[in-house]
């Protein structure tokens, strides 16, 4: 009997899992297929094939085409370093100050918190033209540096492991250490960061994909087309008076890859993270 209670829990999970796969089972079966076929079959192309289907007309002349006629390898590794970069400082900046505004007593403590609070009320959106009035008079455009500082400290990083320092780090475990002569440093980094790990790992995946998929931001300040990320650049697949759609697939399928693979890496770390604050004690 509950084996049966069960089963419509187990076919709704099925459904949801389809209906998710079918757009990458779409992009996968694009990437492989001429232009013409796109146009033609929605799946796969129709042919005298097993199961009805053209095997021979499945090519990968996309990705071939991706990484001899345009500068691919060269985006990945532009948002290889942008995504990498960014996210460790940003996850050491925010752990920081998470720690500062959860387990030391100032002046000025409350305010600040609530300032971090009131920060994430703010659209982004509304940022980009005095942020990029402050990068031209520091010097910063068209420069990784101009992306890379913006993002080093934002206030759901800080408010987010403020809150994991609070319900994860006992005041009494700091306060035998600095009584056993530790350096705040060495107690920060020594019993701070393994406590909270798995919220590390869970806000680390989530600025790396933040990084990777940034699109507005390396437009705005970046200026040439070396230096562009890999969305940027798949993103100029698009021809003025045509489309190739099926290299726009693949392009979309290269930058897919990595991060899945990162997910799958960091998937423990991620659920573990979101699920730290949960339950207090």
């Amino acid at each position: 009997m509950r084996r049966l209670a069960l089963v419509p829990l187990y076919a709704a999970l099925v459904t949801f899992a389809v209906l998710t796969l079918i757009p990458f089972a779409w992009m996968l079966t694009s990437s492989l297929k001429s232009q013409h076929d796109f146009f033609t079959s929605f799946f796969l192309p129709r042919g005298d094939g097993f199961l009805g289907v053209a095997w021979d007309r499945l090519t990968l002349v996309n990705f071939r085409r991706l990484f001899s006629e345009f500068p691919l390898g060269r985006a990945m590794l532009n948002s290889f370093f942008l995504a990498s970069v960014t996210s460790s400082l940003a996850t050491l900046a925010c752990a920081m100050g998470g720690y500062g505004l959860a387990k030391f007593n100032f002046r000025g403590r409350t305010a600040l918190t609530w300032l971090v609070l009131g920060a994430l009320i703010v659209p982004g959106s509304l940022l980009i033209a005095p942020g990029y009035q402050l990068l031209w008079q520091f010097g910063l455009l068209n420069s990784y540096a101009g992306l890379i500082l913006p993002a080093l400290a934002p206030a759901f990083g800080v408010f987010l492991f403020r809150q994991a320092m609070l319900n994860t780090v006992p005041n009494e475990l700091l306060e035998s250490a600095r009584i056993d002569g530790a350096g705040e440093f060495r107690i920060f980094f020594t019993i701070v960061i393994p406590l909270v790990r798995p919220m590390i790992g869970a806000f680390l995946m989530i600025t790396f994909l933040g990084a990777w998929n940034n699109f507005i931001g390396p437009q705005i300040v970046l200026h040439q087309p070396e230096v562009l990320p890999l969305s940027v650049t798949i993103n100029n697949l698009r021809g003025l008076y045509a489309t190739d759609y099926g290299l726009i697939m693949s392009g979309t399928l290269v930058s897919i890859a990595p991060v899945m693979c990162l997910f799958l890496l960091l998937q423990r770390e991620f659920i573990s993270g979101l699920t730290s604050g949960a339950v207090k004690g």
